[in-house]
């Protein structure tokens, strides 16, 4: 099935949906597809033509009809319109109602979190895509059971595997900085050489949970005082949450966005999730592949992506949280446990084939 003419249509983010959406056009491509990535300039700039900007906010805005209007003509002639992310995906049914094609498939990648009116916009949004779609994938069981008790014709767990940096084979090793590399990014940051630390990779938004991540930090210092804790991401409460960290006098240090990913990683002792939910989270992903000892909150999927490399918690239980990063932290063995127990998952997780396997075997449905 060579040749498909595919639009994939992505939101307003510089998370998970944007890099996935990003690293399936590629794919497909290499398949001998034809794709144009579509969405906010900032998520397409990065992308080889053809691409399109479709300006897609975060929340409902006048501007959407025009969106909506960009989508209808984009999507004419095309056999399949991926949309990623509930907003892209509502916006993308809306355009294509009245039309015969093309097939619609959209992958939802959060579930709505917020307030009251947050939720009941999402609900509504939830219904118009499980009723448009023909198929819907989510990166999460409860997504998916959600998504099937509203009606959709078709649902299943969608295969979303952290990006490989570029030229490196999926499932090889890197070897990682080396000691020296290390010691000059611990000066960097202005870490003691002996200091255990711990390493949150994150969207600073309020599904990360950072009032658990505060709570626990400050329990934790109780337990291991010569600990710190960097966070790493951009995102709407970064500045609040480095303004937290200091009024506190908590050893969090708020770096902001960070392009050394795998530097952190090789950095820490401990990688840890607050979050309130997450759907396949990138970030432990990445830390399952770089072997390091994970503790994180058993929400969403995140069970689903470390199975038993992780120690998880219940979300809002600081005081547990902190003691399994104790413990990590202070057990040797322990951590050493954990890590090899990360190395071993991330062979088993998908990769990259199995994703356009999933995809392709989707759009032959509706083709």
């Amino acid at each position: 099935m060579a040749d498909l003419h595919v639009l994939q249509l992505t939101g307003t983010t510089t998370g998970g949906a944007g890099r996935h959406a990003q690293d399936l056009t590629a794919g497909l491509r290499e398949a001998g597809h034809r794709v144009v990535l579509a969405g906010p300039a900032d998520v397409v700039a990065t992308t080889e033509a053809p691409t399109r900007v479709v300006d897609i906010a975060e929340r409902p805005r006048p501007s959407d009809l025009r969106a909506i209007g960009r989508i209808r003509a984009l999507s004419r002639g095309a056999d399949v319109l991926h949309a990623h992310g509930l907003r892209a995906g509502a916006l993308a049914a809306l355009a294509l109602t009245g039309r015969r094609g093309p097939g619609l498939v959209v992958t939802l990648h959060n579930k709505p979190v917020g307030s009251a009116r947050v939720r009941a916009v999402g609900a509504v949004l939830e219904r118009l895509v499980t009723r448009r779609a023909q198929v819907v994938l989510g990166v999460s069981g409860d997504l998916v059971d959600r998504a099937r008790d509203l009606g959709a014709a078709h649902a299943e767990r969608a295969l979303v595997p952290a990006p490989f940096p570029p030229g490196r084979p999926a499932g090889e090793d890197d070897a990682g900085p080396g000691t020296e590399a290390l010691m000059a990014l611990r000066r960097e940051l202005g870490l003691p050489e002996d200091a255990p630390v711990v390493l949150t990779l994150a969207r600073l938004a309020p599904q990360k949970g950072l009032d658990l991540l505060m709570e626990t930090a400050a329990l934790l210092v109780e337990r291991v005082p010569q600990v710190h804790w960097l966070v790493a991401g951009g995102g709407p409460m970064l500045q609040d949450l480095r303004r937290r960290a200091g009024e506190a006098g908590l050893p969090v240090h708020v770096l902001g966005h960070r392009s050394d990913a795998p530097e952190l990683l090789a950095l820490a002792d401990v990688v840890v999730s607050t979050s309130s939910w997450e759907g396949q989270p990138l970030n432990l992903q990445e830390a399952l592949r770089a072997g390091r000892p994970i503790v994180a909150t058993d929400v969403g999927g995140t069970g689903e992506v470390t199975g038993d490399a992780a120690l998880l918690v219940p979300y809002g239980d600081a005081a547990t949280m902190a003691e399994r990063v104790s413990a990590v932290l202070t057990d040797a063995a322990l951590a050493t446990e954990l890590g090899a127990a990360a190395r071993r998952r991330r062979g088993e997780l998908p990769g990259r084939a199995d994703t356009l396997a999933q995809i392709q075997r989707c759009y032959r449905t509706l083709v």
